[in-house]
């Protein structure tokens, strides 16, 4: 299930992203009302919101379900966000305020980028739903800026041109996601199919050498690095899904070979 943001009111959606006055117009953000319940406010829509599809998932998202969570009645919700797709900018950039904004400044951009790509992954796993929002229309939020703002100061630091800078950036960011993405769909994997991986892949496996009895013959680069690289098998109490373990495994080592190739760049634009 893939979701477009930006999809609301365009005017409505920045004023509200970016708290404008604007937005504290009627519809907008909203403040305190009189009645019998306390008033509601945009942020207070979002925060339920954000548990919601933490909880449940994208698909669970709608008013209603916010409006259930606050005791209050899907309508009563438009007075400040005018529908479920300003909803979803705001949910998006709101999330985003978790990604840490600053890294010591110890000079060695490697061990900060390390860490920024560690914590983003841990940021997307906490909110799988935003792995659904796709990134061919950004949301253009504060915290989403911050968050770009946040790891182009760290490439700066490795002194690389700023067009090379640029296309880093992408490299990084859809290497960090598409590693959460495995990791998130593993643990789903299980209670949406019935199956663990252990049993799915058993039940398939096995039976390769009997519907491609040549397998090794005609696949033989993919049998010798099966045999060259077999992982240790996991201890009998590991919690950890297998394809999660894989996942985890490709994202240390594929962040490190990541890395080698930009510390090779600097190198290279460094020489005389």
């Amino acid at each position: 299930m893939v979701v477009y943001a930006g999809q609301g009111d365009a005017r409505r959606s920045m004023a509200l992203l970016w708290r404008t006055e604007d937005a504290g117009t009627p519809g907008g953000t909203g403040s305190a009302r009189s009645g019998p319940k306390p008033g509601l406010t945009v942020d207070a829509i979002v925060t339920a919101a954000v548990a919601v599809a933490d909880e449940d998932g994208m698909a669970a998202l709608s008013m209603r379900a916010v409006g259930e969570r606050l005791g209050r009645t899907a309508m009563a919700l438009y007075t400040y966000v005018p529908g479920k797709s300003e909803l979803l900018d705001l949910m998006y950039d709101a999330v985003h305020a978790e990604l840490p904004a600053d890294y010591p400044d110890t000079g060695n951009w490697r061990a900060s980028l390390t860490s920024w790509a560690g914590d983003t992954l841990a940021f997307h796993l906490r909110h799988p739903w935003v792995l659904q929002v796709s990134q061919a229309r950004p949301v253009l939020g504060p915290h989403e800026y911050a968050g770009l703002d946040t790891l182009v100061r760290l490439l700066y630091g490795t002194g690389l041109d700023a067009h090379v800078l640029r296309r880093l950036i992408g490299t990084l960011f859809h290497f960090v996601r598409g590693s959460a993405q495995t990791v998130a769909e593993s643990r789903q994997a299980a209670a949406v199919t019935g199956q663990s991986d252990e049993e799915w892949w058993f039940a398939r496996s096995a039976l390769l050498g009997e519907v491609a009895p040549d397998f090794a013959d005609r696949f033989p680069d993919v049998g010798r690095l099966e045999s060259e690289s077999a992982p240790e098998p996991p201890p009998a109490d590991d919690p950890v899904p297998y394809l999660e373990r894989q996942a985890r495994e490709t994202f240390t080592v594929g962040l490190g070979v990541l890395l080698d190739g930009i510390e090779a760049a600097v190198r290279r634009s460094a020489a005389p």
